[in-house]
Formats: structure tokens, sequence, C-alpha cells
């Protein structure tokens, strides 16, 4: 099959001309600084073995434990990989292969995290490209972007056997050349083998529209050395809000920006949701307590928009309110504010 362009992660960061702030310029004349030949490894074996762990860099809101979605993007090999380098000119491709990590819709609902090695052998492309040398930068202004271009962990395969991690040869900007993103996008890629990583998001998570992972921004906020403020009130008239509850394992409890897993929720009852930001507009300012919660609430709007809440629902019993565009006030919550918090 063709890699129809998803064979590179890109994330657009801003663009820009030269002189503005958010602008990268290519100017004064400099020397490419090419690596050395690579690093030729006697015998493949698998992606699983040689690069085991895709990673993508996505944006995600600040309580997100992770990405909510991902693409196809590079691998991080776990271990020491081969150096990377140029393509000895005694060393002849005849295949490459792209490892990466995919996300799925799984059966029954939900999505999941898969692995994936695909494999070409129409190379002749982009090996050429592969050899083709850095741009230098010359003394006239150049516009670039600041898109970040990240290829696909890829390695390229001889007769042998053998195989090497190519260099990828980049323009007057940086970027991988043009020659490269143009080869990768024509290759009739072969899925080799695809593997189950893990759920990324339960059918019951999809289903009520909670993420499947967040993390607890009570604890986060009380442990960046703030002193506990009391909260400015929470409108008691503000639009539907969705209910998710989180449970924190044992090894995420204490720790810098602990994940909880989806647990219950839905969109909050009327009369409860009513109840609920009653008891927010408390005045008590949070109590200074050590202990982490196993179980926090998060209330969002269904829309999007206006502030959250976050709510502990055992332990220290504190919540947070996050006001857009970015301030937060913590509170103290009780029992009775739990309860009202519990399964729809």
């Amino acid at each position: 099959m063709r890699s129809g362009g998803t064979t590179l992660a890109a994330a657009l960061l801003g663009m820009g001309l030269c002189g503005m702030a958010l602008s990268g310029c290519a100017g004064s004349a400099s020397t490419p600084n090419d690596p050395g030949p690579a690093e030729i490894v006697e015998r493949w074996t698998s992606c699983a073995e040689s690069a085991p762990r895709a990673g993508v860099v996505l944006p995600v809101p600040p309580g997100s434990a992770g990405p909510s979605a991902a693409s196809p993007g590079a691998a991080t090999p776990a271990g020491v990989e081969p150096e990377i380098g140029r393509i000895d000119p005694a060393f002849v491709p005849v295949a490459v292969v792209l490892c990466g990590r995919e996300v799925r819709p799984r059966a029954g609902g939900g999505r999941e995290q898969v692995t994936t090695e695909r494999r070409a052998d129409d190379i002749g492309a982009l090996v050429a490209a592969l050899r083709l040398s850095d741009e230098v930068r010359g003394r006239r202004e150049i516009a670039c972007t600041l898109d970040l271009v990240v290829p696909p962990w890829l390695a390229l395969l001889d007769d042998r056997g053998r195989w090497l991690r190519p260099y990828v040869p980049t323009d007057v900007c940086g970027k991988p050349r043009p020659q490269v993103l143009a080869a990768l996008d024509g290759l009739r890629l072969t899925t080799v083998d695809s593997r189950t990583v893990g759920p990324v998001e339960s059918s019951a998570a999809e289903t009520v529209g909670c993420a499947q992972r967040w993390s607890d921004m009570v604890w986060v906020e009380t442990h960046l050395g703030r002193p506990g403020r009391v909260a400015g009130g929470a409108s008691p008239t503000a639009g539907p809000l969705r209910l998710c509850v989180y449970a924190v394992p044992s090894s995420e409890r204490g720790g810098g920006k602990p994940a909880g897993d989806f647990v219950y929720g839905g969109p909050l009852p009327p009369e409860r949701q009513a109840k609920a930001l009653r008891a927010l507009t408390t005045t008590r300012p949070a109590a200074d307590c050590a202990t982490p919660a196993s179980r926090f609430a998060v209330l969002r709007s269904l829309d999007g928009g206006g502030p959250e809440w976050y709510v502990e629902l055992d332990a220290c019993r504190r919540f947070l309110v996050v006001a857009p565009p970015g301030g937060t006030q913590l509170g103290q919550g009780d029992a009775a504010m739990a309860a009202l918090l519990g399964p729809i």
C-alpha cells in the first residue's frame, strides 16, 4: 500500500517571515556538518526488537496524562541503537523498514495503540535522496516556517540482511530535504507486523466523553510551593457539565503529576450539578495536607469552554478551580461534596 503521507509526524508550531518573532531565518553562509558512515549491523530482526517504543509529540491539555490521540511517528529504540550516518558506498540497500505506532479503533468500542513494521523494496528514489548533501545556507535571507517535521524511524537493509540507520539530509532551514519527504510518501509499503500495545481509550470512557487517563491537578497545584488560596466562587449558573472520575494507582500517588485511570462519568444531572456548584462556592481555604488522593473528579463543560473543577474524593478532599485564561484557585471540600460526585 502507499504511505499516503502518513509516514511523517508534523506538529505545526507556528509560521512567520524573516524578522518576525515566530520565524526561522537562513541567513549567513554555513558549512554542512554531515556525520560519518552509518554503523552497519549484521542482522535485522524486527521493529519489536530494534525499535520497540514509538513516540509521538502532540499538544495535550494541562490535566491530560498523555496524548488523547496519536498518529504514526518516530520510534525511540530501547537500548543503544546503531550510529546514524551516511550510507557506505559498499553497502547496497535493497529494502527499507519503517517502525512506528498508531492508534486504531478497538472492536467493541474504544481505541488501542498498535506498533507497526512496514517494508518497501522500491527504494531507488529514497536512497538517492538520502545520499544528497545538506543544503548550504547562503547569504541571502530565506523565510523558514517553524513547523517541526519528524521523519519516521527507518532502517535500510541489504541483500545479506544487514542494516543501518541512514542520516536524513536537511534543507536550508534544517528540515528533511523535500526529495526525502517525497520519496518516503511515494513508497509502496507492505505491513510486515503489527502488535497491540494496549488500550488508549476504553469503550466506557469513549461512550461518556471522558479521557481514559487524566492527572490530579489538585496535587500538582499544591506541590508547586503555592499557598492554599481561597476559591473565588464557582458560578451556580454554569452550563451543563460532564463528570469524569479517576482512580490513581498506588504507584502514581505522590508523584509530580499523578495520573488516574477512568472509573465512571457522564453528563452531570442538573439537580446534582446545582448542588455541586453551590458546594464549590465555599470560602474555606484549602487545608495543609500531604496525603495523596486515591480518587479524584474532574468537572468540565460539555462544550469545552469555561472553567474546570478538580475535586479530591478522599484523603484531603481539596478542590481546584482552573479558570481561563489560566488562573487557578484552591478551596476545601468535604465528604458531602464528594458524595455529590458519586456514580451517575
